[in-house]
């Protein structure tokens, strides 16, 4: 045991006597091969879990996530898990930031504010899901508890619906299952397959995603989608406010804005934008 420890010990200095002959710092590689653990999977993880996953001893692996959670990098709960943490979410958010989609939307966004008077938001695909990435409150702003970084769900929220319309279902499919999951057991809609099926291709046909208090009540939203030159989802253009007064109809004047601005953003991103029929709810 006293062996193991001296040999564990002597780690770091290996490590850096390595990475002074590589021009680099070996034990900050090492950590950082940890970190890409937690960017494979969207749950909290016990540290025997990281450590098989990294391919170290879990003392090892434990050393480097103490200093991570020192540094906010990664996070512990309660019953010892760990996730990332906003250390890394801020690093996450500013990288999606120097993506072209995230910077051309700032402008759209302030002008769909200012003509809609309502909330606007853009999202992104993160590792967990939906991720809001830029946010404008309106004049008559809505009580909801979302703000840059936030997830958004993929059954609930009219931008998870368009990313759950239009990304591959390989990187929705978990995520929609898991959400069945609870809808079934509340009696919610959508709580089958099926119905999940006739809700996506009801987004696909309006290309609106659209909710009425279903995330939270008295809160309304529309979404539309934004797509590459490959045509690849790369963002997601929101729309929200008070059930009172927001239209959510995907024909009505507030969807027909935000899927403009999405099909703006589209065609300077060099997708071939052709005008959806929008599908009345009245």
């Amino acid at each position: 045991m006293a062996g193991r420890r001296a040999t564990e010990a002597q780690e770091p200095v290996v490590e850096e006597e390595a990475a002074a002959r590589q021009g680099g710092v070996q034990a900050l590689e090492t950590g950082l091969s940890v970190l890409d653990v937690f960017a494979d999977t969207t749950r909290p993880m016990m540290l025997k879990d990281i450590a098989a996953a990294a391919q170290m001893h879990p003392a090892k692996v434990h050393r480097y996530l103490a200093s991570f959670v020192r540094r906010g990098y990664v996070e512990q709960d309660a019953q010892g898990r760990y996730s990332l943490g906003r250390g890394a979410l801020r690093i996450g958010l500013a990288s999606l930031a120097a993506l072209d989609a995230v910077r051309l939307v700032t402008p759209l966004l302030d002008e769909l504010s200012l003509a809609l008077e309502e909330t606007v938001l853009a999202a992104v695909w993160g590792n967990r899901g939906p991720t809001v990435v830029q946010w404008r409150d309106s004049p008559r702003p809505v009580m909801v508890n979302v703000r840059p970084g936030s997830v958004m769900p993929l059954l609930s929220s009219a931008t998870g619906r368009v990313f759950a319309a239009f990304m591959d279902e390989r990187l929705t499919g978990g995520l929609i299952a898991e959400e069945l999951k609870g809808r079934a057991a509340e009696g919610l809609h959508p709580a089958s397959a099926g119905e999940v099926r006739e809700l996506l291709d009801a987004v696909r046909r309006s290309q609106v995603g659209r909710v009425t208090g279903d995330l939270l009540p008295g809160v309304n939203s529309v979404s539309a989608p934004v797509f590459d030159y490959d045509g690849r989802l790369v963002l997601a253009i929101s729309a929200l406010g008070n059930s009172a007064r927001f239209d959510a109809d995907p024909a009505g004047p507030i969807a027909v804005a935000v899927r403009k601005a999405a099909g703006t953003l589209s065609a300077r991103l060099g997708y071939a934008v052709a005008e959806a029929p929008a599908e009345s709810t009245s």
